[in-house]
């Protein structure tokens, strides 16, 4: 109705004017649509300079400490920086290929290992979802084969955790005792298969909820058959995660500027390479999700993927 009333009543100063007889209600609506979609191009191209600008001021500020980790960030497969801060973490820590698990991984796509597959680590990925699990099955059957990757199916609970490890790493040769680099992100419980840990990875990155203020202590109460419904009811507050990591003999030593992961470091080898004499207030970054949409959800290109490449199969498979 509305481009017929443009149609049949086009002015010019106040006069009504002839009509374009090629200007029909239809083509007029696909020029309208036209103008729509650049319209909305144009918006998301504004979105993404101001969330890198956005980033690249935050990162300016963090980096007069040069202990930070924030300024190391960058997405290669992860869901935010998350790949970046973990590169530098094990670069301090003089550990350029290592050993992995990570809880929770959906599809592989995007998660906080990939990219160390890439750079010669070895490890396990644990999905209690089965039709992700298919889908790893699928896409990675070549490094699953070659043995560089294990996967788990099922879920990975307080009761199970440390047996699953177990199951899943040992056949690939990897003692769990002196496992580098573990990775939790199940939505919700998080915490609980923390503290249930018996092993002492070197590293930890743990899902964190930042909805909270970093004084604020809070977690969720356990529940077996929670499922994440997309709310803010979701995992346990900074402080939460901090305090645990202390009673098992680890230290808070960033977050990333989502505010979305926590990453904890083995007291023993802290020495001087981390930020670890800051305060859960300083090292806690609040909730920017935003920027999850307006810059890192394509921040590496294009969407996603994975095939075979020639490091990652002719190594192992050819040798």
């Amino acid at each position: 109705m509305l481009f017929k009333m443009f149609f049949n009543k086009a002015t010019k100063n106040g006069e009504r004017v002839a009509a374009d007889p090629a200007a029909t209600p239809d083509r007029l609506a696909e020029r309208l649509d036209g103008r729509i979609v650049a319209l909305q191009l144009q918006l998301r191209r504004n979105a993404g300079y101001l969330a890198r600008r956005e980033i690249e001021e935050l990162k300016v500020k963090m980096a007069s400490d040069p202990r930070r980790l924030e300024p190391f960030g960058y997405k290669v497969y992860s869901q935010n920086d998350e790949d970046g801060i973990i590169e530098e973490i094990f670069r301090r820590l003089g550990i350029a290929a290592g050993t992995f698990c990570e809880i929770g991984v959906e599809n592989g796509l995007e998660c906080n290992t990939l990219y160390l597959l890439h750079k010669g680590w070895r490890g396990a990925w644990m999905e209690g979802n089965t039709s992700h699990a298919k889908a790893i099955e699928r896409k990675f059957g070549h490094i699953l084969r070659n043995k560089r990757l294990a996967l788990g199916v099922g879920f990975v609970t307080p009761d199970n955790i440390e047996a699953t490890l177990q199951a899943v790493l040992e056949p690939m040769g990897i003692d769990v005792q002196t496992l580098d680099f573990l990775s939790i992100d199940i939505d919700g419980m998080d915490i609980y298969l923390f503290e249930a840990l018996k092993i002492r990875p070197k590293v930890l990155c743990i899902e964190y909820n930042a909805k909270f203020p970093p004084h604020i202590n809070k977690r969720p109460i356990f529940d077996p058959d929670y499922h994440w419904a997309g709310g803010d009811y979701m995992g346990s507050s900074l402080l939460a995660i901090d305090e645990a990591g202390k009673r098992k003999g680890y230290t808070l030593v960033a977050t990333n500027l989502v505010g979305a992961n926590a990453f904890l470091v083995r007291n023993d080898l802290l020495a001087d390479h981390f930020a670890h004499g800051l305060s859960v207030a300083e090292l806690y970054n609040p909730p920017r999700y935003y920027l999850y949409y307006d810059h890192y959800s394509h921040a590496a290109g294009h969407a996603p993927d994975f095939g075979p490449y020639a490091d990652l199969v002719d190594k192992i498979e050819g040798s």
